[in-house]
Parts: structure tokens; C-alpha cells; sequence
């Protein structure tokens, strides 16, 4: 049987008076791969944000793993969208991934050999370690996405957010994203991404959440991707 790791319930989110999402209730289980799906303007990235306490909802409530995002937030690691992120900020790729570290140092922490050989590892597994002392600013943006899974990566959490990772990259990084996505799960950790391309849905997620300002439908992707739902969430 399932078990579920984040309960949403009676959710509603708004910007500024106008919502964006209503009344939702939503579990996502532990070990899962999930994509959250829907048309543009759905609120999927907020829905996201609400998650993570980054947003604070009209009302509703959020439990993970049974507790509150502040009490388990070490466990927790959040990739925005790459279009979001000030990439002129004067720094290097191995700094940018050791920042992955705090969430276990603590951010007054000095930061030693040790952790900087964990962050190189997390670069390798993105293949990106030639990288390490490059400007983030000269990278591409999918060596940028990739960067940002390895700082993910280095912060070992049990948990993974992404919002958007396989947008606008190459398909050498998306393969590569995918492949440390169902390392994740093979690890027993859960993933949770916005997600766009419904043909590669079905081969990359084995859960999924359709939502269009509210929750369509919900579950194993087999059995929740169907046509009807899809019709419901696209307006088609």
C-alpha cells in the first residue's frame, strides 16, 4: 500500500485578491516520482510554492511527512525554474553547488575540505565537474539546470522539488536529469516537477497531479493520464 508523505488540504492561494488555486486536496506519496501537469496560468509553480511555505495560502493546510514544512525543511530540497535566478551574481560552479550543504552545516558553518569533495562528487554525477571553477554565468542553461540538481544533490535530502527542470534543455541533459530522478527513487527518496511535455510523461513519471486552478485528478499516472482528464485539465 501507498504511503502518503505530503497532505494538502482545503488549499486556496491567491495573488494579491485574485486566486489561483482553490480549495484543494491533494496527497503525494513516499518514493514517488510526480509531475505536476497543466495548462499555463494552472498554478502549478504555485502550488509548488504553497508546499514549501515560500507562499502563504488563504487557507488550507500542508503536512510532510506528518509535520510542518519548518520542522522537516533540512530534508527538503527546492530547483526553481532557471528563468527566475539572477545568474550575474559573481560566483563559481563549485560554490553554487556547496551552497547545497548549509541545509547540514547550518549557515554559519565553516564550510571545509570535506564538504567541497562532496559537492565535486554531486558535479560528477551531473558530469559537470570541468565545470567546477567556471563563472555560473558563462554556463548554458541546461549546464545551469544541471549545476542546480547538483547543489540538490549535495544537500541529500529526502524530498526533491523542481520547478521545470527539463525546460529548455538539451536532450543529453535531460537524460542525465532523468537518470539521477529514478537514482532518487531507487534510493527511496521522492521527487515532485512541474512538467510540460505529455509525451514524455507517461515514460518519466509514475505519479501524477492535474491541475487547472484546481485539482482535476490525481494518482498513479497509468491510471490518472487519461483522456477525459486530460480534456478536463486542458479544456480541450
Amino acid at each position: 500500500m501507498e504511503k502518503v508523505l505530503i497532505h494538502v488540504e482545503d488549499f486556496t492561494m491567491a495573488y494579491t485578491d485574485i486566486p489561483v488555486i482553490w480549495d484543494m486536496d491533494l496527497d503525494i506519496y513516499e518514493g514517488s516520482i510526480t509531475a505536476i501537469i497543466g495548462p499555463n496560468g494552472a498554478g502549478k509553480s504555485t502550488l509548488m510554492k504553497g508546499i514549501l511555505g515560500l507562499m502563504k495560502p488563504i487557507s488550507g493546510k500542508v503536512s510532510i511527512m506528518g509535520k510542518s514544512y519548518k520542522e522537516v525543511y533540512r530534508q527538503i530540497a527546492y530547483i526553481p525554474q532557471t528563468t527566475t535566478v539572477n545568474w550575474n551574481f559573481p560566483t563559481t560552479v563549485i560554490d553554487v553547488v556547496t551552497m547545497g550543504r548549509y541545509a547540514s552545516l547550518g549557515l554559519f558553518k565553516r564550510v571545509n575540505s570535506s564538504e567541497k569533495e562532496k559537492a565535486l562528487e554531486a558535479l560528477k554525477k551531473m558530469k559537470m565537474e570541468e565545470f567546477a571553477n567556471r563563472q555560473i554565468s558563462e554556463l548554458s542553461g541546461g549546464q545551469k539546470q544541471r549545476v542546480f540538481i547538483a547543489r540538490a544533490i549535495a544537500q541529500n535530502a529526502l524530498i526533491y522539488f523542481m520547478d521545470e527542470p527539463l525546460a529548455g534543455v538539451d536532450k543529453k541533459t535531460e537524460n542525465i536529469i532523468i537518470e539521477t530522478m529514478r537514482e532518487f527513487k531507487r534510493e527511496g527518496r521522492t521527487i515532485i516537477a512541474v512538467h510540460h511535455d505529455l509525451n514524455t510523461l507517461c515514460e518519466y513519471f509514475d505519479h501524477v497531479v492535474m491541475v487547472n486552478k484546481q485539482l482535476i485528478a490525481s494518482g498513479k499516472t497509468v491510471e490518472t493520464f487519461t483522456n477525459e482528464n486530460i480534456a478536463a485539465t486542458y479544456g480541450e
